[in-house]
């Protein structure tokens, strides 16, 4: 009975915690905790959260309850920081991501997760890691921070690949994930792939320089350039994920038919070759790596041993076929220069195997990098190396010098020697700096000992007297010397500064502008259609509204195109009157703006009547064109000055007049003294002062601003042939008639030719591209 009650007592006491627990979930409001009001900014919820973070951290905060304080501050924060999650709770009470229930399904799922997520359970019982400390844990390694990642890991990325993490706290997809992430982060370390974790909490630079604007997310790096991995967090997808990062040239395959013609590339390339005879179809992911690590260094082939047609290299090289064997090949493609053969291979085996075979046995200096590399700088009297370069012509087929110079190397490998050759045609500077008389040495190889001294190209060399031609009593005075120096370094007795070599396997300016044209389209489209669209929110912004301005122009241009034609007829003559109601000529409206208002030009005449309110109170914005003529031109420039402005009549703002030279000469006079470029100025010294003709000049009086811009009759062929033939008129005067009188024939020239390019002029006019000139009163009108 007693034992009965107890059961009982301890039934109510769990319930009465589980109740507990659950009004406590409900009570979970982010506001309160963090002490922020509804509409607080981000910059107000960020300061209150790293206030209330430092005082309840439990590194800091003693109390028994700090922890869970803490925990709460960090929730309250994650919610409210994001403006998605934060929307979610504002309008249902809920943070999740997904609003396809109903209200009240997504009140009781709140409820449900926060019973949990306040409920402590014990990682060691239930094996659920809740506590970010412990869950970290197994990452805590592979930490990444910003200074770190840009100057180690992005270098690192151009020998081989990184795969890195995303994470953050009370991410609980990430709690998923970390078996396969354990899994894979195990696997793919041994062979090679490099391994990071950024927390987006502690991180936010890294994480926003990275692109990653959700948890978790996992990306790889290569070249540094970074790819997102979008499929399904598992192990087969992880590791195919790390093989597409790689470039597809890597390992070519080779057969039978290929084998010779791959091997025989390293005079070409520069490069020793490498052949894995293996069993497995596939390209083992281990080679890949190395192949990409070594890259510039070594040309990798692959032999699938189980496919028919490698029967001969087999049987040629004396391959097993039942275990990997890996194979080096230099300058002898009948033999390899070094084997290796494991049924397990390790990379510490394939690395170091391959790092002693970096190079060929007589390397081409091709590049500054790779003279550095064969021919180090002197650090010690005891780090004494040297290098033997044979200085020789290029050629297709292999020379007599060079395989004899090739045999020597082989026959003499020391640790202090270092065997090269140069191409005198294509580095012809660093090879005058060795030759001691250029002419000697004319279409010969020639050989010399060097000791680097420093990295500014200063040396120590000695070149043998007599070209190499190879022979016996060759390699007989080159070993001698070698011996000598073990003994007497001071043999090198001539000192150079040699320059840099140029490098010659690099790629011509198109290549290079295609490759990063072709590597920057390729990113843009992975941003696009890949990664985090707030990157490329400005770009794609900036894209739309260049579309948007180039469309909208043509669409109005279009639009303002029909218009135009619609509403302008075919050209039409009709008559202009004047005022004085004598002619009426015809009229063109292709040059107007406007249509004109009547079927006439209103012209007056400008005299001390209408001078004031036609020129000195005239409005502002207005103008007065007025056209300069005499009584015996009046009839004929009127006429011809009404056809050529009547297609401006349609502005209001323009006003038309004509001027009596006979009557205000000394006016007109007046002005034109404001225009010297355009009209000489009267003295009394002038004999022809008084027959000086400004018929058909026309001027565009601004009375308001006080300015006025002039037109001037431009003189014919004929005028100028006419005028050059009368010796006794001034050169300046072109006069259609002089008082009233023909002067050297020309009287019966037209007048109207005065005014043909007189609507040009207006046109010019109304754009405000005429010369003004500026006057400081209007004279009176005599």
């Amino acid at each position: 009975m007693e034992v009965r009650k107890l059961s009982i007592s301890w039934q109510f006491l769990i319930v009465l915690v589980l109740i507990l627990q659950i009004l406590s979930a409900l009570d979970f409001d982010p506001y309160r905790v963090l002490g922020v009001s509804r509409t607080a900014s981000q910059a107000d919820i960020k300061k209150a959260y790293k206030k209330l973070a430092r005082e309840w951290h439990p590194d800091k905060n003693k109390d028994p309850g700090a922890e869970d304080k803490f925990i709460q501050i960090s929730k309250a924060y994650e919610i409210l920081s994001n403006e998605e999650k934060r929307s979610n709770y504002d309008q249902y009470g809920d943070a999740g991501e997904n609003q396809g229930y109903q209200k009240q399904q997504q009140q009781r799922e709140y409820r449900f997760r926060h019973f949990h997520e306040n409920f402590y359970f014990d990682e060691s019982f239930f094996h659920f890691p809740f506590n970010s400390e412990r869950r970290d844990s197994i990452d805590e390694k592979y930490l990444l921070h910003f200074s770190h990642y840009v100057n180690e890991v992005v270098p690192d990325s151009f020998k081989k690949p990184y795969l890195i993490k995303i994470t953050s706290d009370w991410c609980f997809s990430c709690i998923h994930i970390e078996p396969v992430w354990k899994e894979v982060v195990q696997e793919l370390e041994e062979l090679g792939v490099g391994i990071g974790v950024v927390h987006a909490g502690y991180e936010r630079r890294l994480a926003h320089h990275l692109g990653a604007h959700s948890t978790p997310s996992i990306l790889g790096i290569i070249n540094g350039k970074i790819s997102f991995f979008h499929n399904a967090v598992v192990r087969e997808n992880l590791r195919q994920f790390v093989e597409s990062l790689l470039p597809g040239n890597l390992v070519e395959k080779v057969t039978n038919k290929n084998y010779v013609r791959f091997l025989s590339g390293w005079q070409q390339e520069n490069k020793p070759h490498v052949l894995l005879f293996d069993q497995t179809p596939i390209v083992p992911l281990l080679y890949k790596l190395t192949a990409f690590a070594y890259k510039d260094y070594l040309s990798f082939g692959y032999v699938y041993v189980g496919l028919r047609g490698t029967e001969e290299m087999t049987r040629r090289y004396n391959i097993n076929i039942y275990a990997p064997t890996l194979l080096v090949f230099k300058e002898h493609i009948n033999k390899p220069a070094d084997v290796i053969q494991a049924r397990g291979m390790k990379k510490q085996i394939i690395d170091d195997f391959i790092t002693q075979n970096k190079y060929l046995l007589a390397a081409r200096l091709t590049s500054q990098k790779l003279f550095h590399e064969l021919c180090p700088v002197k650090r010690s009297h005891r780090q004494r190396k040297y290098c033997v370069v044979l200085l020789t012509a290029e050629t297709t087929k292999l020379s007599k010098p060079f395989e004899a110079f090739l045999s020597f190397a082989l026959a003499n490998t020391q640790d202090t020697v270092r065997f090269v050759h140069v191409y005198s045609n294509r580095q012809q500077e660093f090879a005058d700096t060795l030759l001691p008389d250029s002419e000697a040495f004319q279409g010969k190889s020639a050989v010399s000992i060097l000791e680097r001294r420093n990295t500014a190209g200063r040396v120590v060399y000695k070149t043998l007297e007599d070209p190499w031609i190879g022979s016996e009593s060759d390699k007989f005075i080159l070993l001698g010397y070698l011996d000598q120096l073990r003994k007497d370094p001071a043999l090198l007795s001539s000192e150079a500064v040699l320059p840099d070599l140029t490098d010659e396997l690099a790629p011509v300016f198109l290549l290079r502008w295609f490759y990063s044209a072709s590597n920057y389209i390729s990113d843009c489209w992975d941003s696009i259609f890949h990664n985090n669209w707030r990157e490329m929110m400005p770009l794609l912004s900036l894209i739309f509204s260049a579309l948007f301005i180039l469309f909208g122009t043509v669409i109005v241009q279009a639009f303002s195109d029909s218009n135009d034609e619609r509403e302008s007829s075919p050209p039409e003559k009709e008559e202009a009157q004047e005022k004085t109601g004598k002619t009426e000529p015809s009229f063109t409206k292709e040059n107007s703006s406007k249509i004109p208002k009547k079927g006439f030009v209103e012209v007056t005449e400008l005299t001390d009547v209408t001078y004031t309110s036609n020129l000195v109170r005239l409005r502002p914005g207005h103008m007065n064109v007025v056209l300069i003529l005499s009584n015996s031109t009046k009839t004929s420039l009127l006429q011809k000055f009404a056809l050529e402005v009547y297609t401006f009549t349609g502005s209001s703002c323009l006003h038309f007049s004509f001027l009596s030279l006979d009557k205000h000469r000394e006016w007109l006079e007046y002005l034109l003294e404001f225009a010297q470029d355009a009209a000489p100025i009267p003295n009394q010294y002038d004999k022809h002062f008084m027959e000086r003709d400004y018929t058909g000049y026309v001027l565009a009086l601004n009375g308001h601003k006080k300015y006025f811009c002039l037109f001037k009759p431009q003189k014919t062929v004929e005028e100028e042939e006419a005028i050059g033939s009368c010796s006794d008129v001034d050169s300046s005067l072109y006069l259609g008639e002089s008082r009233g009188k023909p002067s050297c024939g020309l009287g019966s020239r037209p007048i109207k030719g005065k005014l043909s390019k007189l609507s040009l002029w207006m046109e010019r006019l109304l754009e405000g591209s005429l010369q003004r000139f500026y006057i400081p009163s209007w004279p009176e009108l005599d």
